[in-house]
């Protein structure tokens, strides 16, 4: 059984990682814009890339639904707003602390 999984909540603009469905690790996200919404559903991680350039920050992590993943920013004043195209953007810190604690093949849920 996987020792750890996300939930990306979506109302709230906060990714949750959860180990034994106990909330251990919470942050502050930027998600989806209205015309470029982020998917929901459930999907796993599939792959773990540090400084993958441009807009993507100091880590990207790619999401088994092609072209979306969590990754940083390279605009960090938009964390707790809904202007990505799509992806789960973090604080740079946080996405790296996150890339150490998770695992590939991690489950991530996205809600609304």
């Amino acid at each position: 059984m996987p020792r750890y999984r996300i939930i990306v909540d979506l109302s709230a603009l906060r990714l949750y990682v959860l180990e034994a469905n106990k909330v251990v690790k919470g942050y502050p996200i930027a998600a989806g814009a209205i015309l470029t919404r982020t998917p929901t559903g459930q999907f796993y991680v599939v792959n773990k890339a540090p400084n993958p350039g441009g807009p993507f920050g100091a880590y990207w992590l790619g999401l088994s639904k092609p072209h979306y993943g969590i990754h940083g920013t390279n605009n960090e004043s938009s964390i707790g707003k809904r202007v990505s195209h799509g992806c789960i953007r973090m604080h740079n810190a946080d996405v790296k602390e996150l890339a150490k604690l998770i695992p590939v093949g991690t489950s991530v849920t996205i809600r609304r």
